[in-house]
């Protein structure tokens, strides 16, 4: 297992939409990022900079931002494109954050 942090840029006024999205995340969805071993995944919104802070517990080495090549992901990255920054392939523009800490 390893844990695995980032952090997203969400547009400013879209926190409301960003949560209902979520609340309402795709049960395939859901599904396939567990069975790809991404679980305890947590994001937390930083009010003053519209920062996501993104925090999942991952076996292997890939999270949920490397499972980019399927179509559910895909589908994903398309419909939450509209509310936050994202690369050409619409995914999440994201920076890896590097673990200085851990309290077991």
């Amino acid at each position: 297992m390893q844990r695995i942090a980032f952090k997203m840029q969400l547009n400013k006024g879209q926190k409301a939409e960003y949560k209902k999205r979520h609340d309402e995340i795709w049960p395939e969805l859901k599904r396939f990022l567990k069975d790809s071993g991404v679980s305890e995944f947590s994001i937390f919104f930083d009010e003053e900079t519209n920062i996501l802070f993104a925090f999942q517990t991952v076996t292997g080495e890939d999270g949920s931002q490397d499972l980019g090549e399927t179509e559910i992901v895909k589908k994903w990255w398309k419909f939450m494109s509209d509310i936050m920054e994202v690369n050409e392939d619409n995914s999440p523009v994201t920076v890896s954050l590097e673990e200085i800490f851990y309290l077991d």
